[in-house]
């Protein structure tokens, strides 16, 4: 294929609620990149508040963190990549500050993201650097590898506790990650997972995966419920996936003494916890960890867990991907997502 003079469709944000579906050029390669032709494309949450409230890093930027696709361009003496699906690790590190030298990517100081700051995959096609690439294998769906981002984020957030065979974990907030969260969970061999939330729609749809300990915050105490499951101790090991107070302190309450706490929900404003929730925190000698992202290192990389646990079986995304759009349908899409007018898990463009 020749990119030379080509163009191709997008989405592309001109200012904050200014998404056009317009046409543009197919992007040129520089050395150490492919051109990917996106077969699928996932809308993230916090790609809401980019389109309708903050806005990208600069005007116009076509946005996108989550995709895969085939890849159809290389540069000379990549060859043996043609044809090959991949997912996209969507964050380009400086590889110069003291977290790429640790090889802590996620930390980097000076870092470069498809999507916000440069142009990211909500196009026909994404020139992306080859360090970036996961290898996808044919049995894995091209929808499934684009949620690779989110799967990864919660293998990453389990990654700060020690999942016990016998133990429980309780995941306050089912939403998309909190429930791929639950599912790596129960696959790691944890014996009971509990999901927390207050939306019943959400609830149902975690039973339909097979979850049959789900608590409505809003009747019911969670802390309550888990102990009583739990001969009064707690759980082992709690994730607070909303980035709300009341989530937070009901981890606080929900665990057992010198259990852990694994703080991953992205707060939208600030968060005051209560004199008895940080009295939880000190009387129980409790563990708290933060996440942010995953790990992408030769050491460590969630990523390729990811794609293992979707080969495998741990992770069931076929009814996570609720709603389906084309490209040029992407105005419809974010509406949808932003006035949740139908209960949605994970709204994707798929590119034929």
């Amino acid at each position: 294929m020749s990119i030379v003079n080509k163009t191709m469709m997008a989405c592309n944000l001109y200012g904050i609620g200014d998404l056009r579906y317009e046409e543009v050029a197919v992007p040129s390669l520089k050395p150490g990149e492919v051109l990917l032709k996106v077969k699928a494309a996932g809308i993230c949450g916090s790609d809401i508040p980019r389109v309708f409230e903050k806005g990208t890093y600069h005007f116009p930027t076509i946005p996108g963190h989550e995709f895969a696709g085939e890849i159809v361009v290389v540069n000379s003496g990549d060859e043996a990549l043609l044809g090959k699906t991949a997912s996209v690790f969507p964050l380009l590190p400086c590889f110069t500050c003291e977290a790429c030298q640790e090889g802590e990517y996620a930390q980097c100081a000076n870092y470069d993201y498809y999507g916000s700051r440069r142009d990211g995959a909500f196009a026909e096609y994404i020139a992306v650097k080859k360090w970036n690439l996961v290898p996808v294998p044919p049995g894995v769906k091209a929808e499934h590898a684009a949620m690779c981002e989110p799967c990864a984020v919660a293998i990453h957030a389990l990654s700060q506790a020690e999942i016990k065979p016998d133990g429980t974990v309780a995941i306050f907030g089912a939403g998309t990650i909190g429930i791929l969260a639950a599912q790596a969970a129960r696959g790691q061999g944890a014996r009971t997972v509990v999901l927390v939330d207050v939306d019943n729609a959400k609830l149902d749809f975690a039973r339909s995966l097979g979850f049959e300990h789900t608590v409505d915050s809003k009747t019911e105490d969670p802390a309550l419920y888990i102990k009583n499951m739990c001969g009064g101790k707690g759980a082992d090991l709690a994730l607070e996936a909303a980035g709300v107070a009341a989530t937070a302190e009901g981890c606080f309450k929900a665990t057992k003494n010198f259990g852990t706490v694994v703080l991953m929900g992205n707060p939208s404003k600030n968060m005051d916890i209560s004199q008895k929730a940080y009295w939880e925190i000190l009387r129980k000698q409790l563990t708290l960890k933060g996440t942010w992202n995953s790990s992408y290192s030769s050491a460590n990389n969630n990523w390729h867990t990811a794609i293992q646990y979707m080969e495998n079986g741990v992770f069931n995304l076929d009814k996570l991907i609720t709603h389906r759009f084309s490209f040029c349908e992407c105005n419809k899409a974010f509406e949808l997502a932003r006035t949740r007018s139908e209960p949605w898990v994970k709204i994707m463009f798929i590119n034929n």
